[in-house]
């Protein structure tokens, strides 16, 4: 241990800022996807900027901002992980430790970028398991496999649920309905089928 220290206290200033920022960062990271993997803490989105991903506000553990919050206690988090590490891994690659400074600066943007989207990939996800086809009624989807006319076979239709396509068995009592058209939901006939009509 005080191996590490000692060899610690003989980087350069800097290199010992970016050490820190790196090693503290990670922590913080560590604890805050852990609790938020198990559900603890977790809070509706509050007032903030959107930063134009949508109107994902899902909890975010340790932060009563919402997890796609552009200002938000996680996104600081994210953009001193790639600040830190982004220092440590540049730090021999550049004799200029100004430009050391400013692609560290650019890899903790990069960072909250990053997890900025894959925290709305898995709300989506999130989303798509907590699917219930009752919703389906009312909406209007487009037939991916033609419906046969009359109930006489069934098709498929796409259905787009918060920025999911899932894809449903579908019957109509109308005409004949190819592959393309927009149809309406009027009913839901199963676990797994609808009932659909022409627009």
């Amino acid at each position: 241990m005080w191996n590490i220290l000692d060899v610690y206290s003989t980087l350069p200033p800097a290199l010992r800022f970016y050490w820190a920022v790196a090693i503290a960062a990670s922590i913080v990271f560590v604890i805050q996807m852990t609790l938020t993997f198990i559900g603890i803490g977790e809070t509706d989105g509050g007032a903030g900027l959107d930063a134009g991903l949508g109107d994902a506000t899902a909890g975010d553990t340790l932060d009563a901002g919402g997890a796609i919050q552009l200002f938000s206690v996680r996104n600081v988090v994210n953009f001193l992980l790639g600040v830190g590490w982004g220092g440590v891994c540049f730090w021999n690659l550049f004799s200029n430790h100004h430009l050391v400074t400013i692609v560290a600066f650019i890899c903790g943007l990069a960072f909250v970028v990053a997890f900025m989207f894959m925290l709305k990939a898995v709300m989506k996800l999130q989303r798509s398991g907590n699917f219930r086809i009752e919703q389906c009624v009312g909406m209007t989807c487009s037939v991916y496999l033609r419906i046969p006319a009359a109930r006489k076979g069934s098709g498929k239709v796409q259905v787009s649920y918060y920025g999911s396509v899932l894809e449903l068995e579908a019957l109509t009592d109308g005409p004949f309905l190819p592959s393309g058209a927009k149809v309406k939901v009027v009913q839901v006939l199963d676990s797994h089928s609808l009932l659909v009509e022409a627009l």
